[in-house]
């Protein structure tokens, strides 16, 4: 598991920082960075900013010149790298939500693919939640994203749909139970634990400093488990035996 916990450490999410920390400010004077690379600092300096104030206000609340005071970014340089509001959640949001997949993907095959099924699915969820109790303001972000309207819904859908890479290795299910039906019910309802974890602001980070996976029983640590057998007792191996679900 060591090259999964150093992969995810090296992680940065949206609101993971704050934009004023000074290393990262941009002084006046001569400048040896270029106009490119001064942009993307800014445009990462204001997805953080934006994760914090909608995770602080929610949507609806989180204004413009919010987030570009957190992020120590000018509302016109807001402007020529965003369109408005819902443009800027909309990037933290998939930009974010593609690192945390990526990290999922990289622990379930380290942990098990094809060979452990069981033991993948519960190296992926550990780090999916390992990495939300990390990074709350992230994580109240995402669970804000419906308030965006119709391209909040669709960016959500996106994503739902993105978890189904990971039945690719699941065994066939219940005869007679379409399995694509199935597998988008369990996601949902993995999806629905976790908006219901976070509402309550079950995050529990203090206490996961390090690992792939939260301390069991506390914050969101508690629904590791929990999820596991979620996702993995609709499928039962061939001749009808459960998987078990790893230790």
């Amino acid at each position: 598991m060591t090259s999964v916990r150093g992969a995810e450490e090296e992680l940065v999410l949206p609101g993971a920082r704050t934009g004023r920390e000074p290393e990262r400010s941009l002084r006046p004077g001569p400048r040896r960075m270029t106009p490119e690379e001064v942009a993307s600092r800014q445009r990462e300096r204001l997805l953080d900013g934006v994760a914090r104030t909608v995770a602080a206000n929610g949507y609806t609340g989180a204004r413009i010149s919010d987030i570009c005071r957190a992020a120590g970014v000018t509302r016109p340089v807001f402007y020529e790298l965003f369109s408005g509001k819902e443009d800027a959640v909309l990037a933290a949001f998939r930009g974010g939500t593609e690192t945390v997949l990526r990290a999922m993907q990289r622990a379930y095959e380290e942990t098990g693919g094809a060979v452990d099924w069981p033991g993948a699915v519960r190296g992926g969820l550990g780090v999916l939640l390992g990495l939300l109790a990390r990074n709350p303001a992230f994580a109240t972000m995402v669970a804000e994203i419906e308030s965006v309207g119709p391209a909040g819904r669709r960016a959500r859908a996106e994503l739902l749909a993105s978890f189904r890479l990971f039945f690719a290795d699941a065994p066939a299910g219940p005869p007679g139970v379409p399995r694509g039906e199935l597998v988008d019910t369990v996601v949902g309802a993995v999806h629905a634990a976790l908006l219901r974890a976070v509402d309550e602001g079950r995050f529990g980070e203090d206490r996961i400093t390090e690992g792939a996976e939260p301390a069991p029983g506390e914050g969101l640590g508690a629904l590791l488990d929990v999820l596991v057998h979620v996702v993995v007792a609709p499928f039962g191996w061939p001749g009808g035996t459960a998987p078990s679900i790893p230790e």
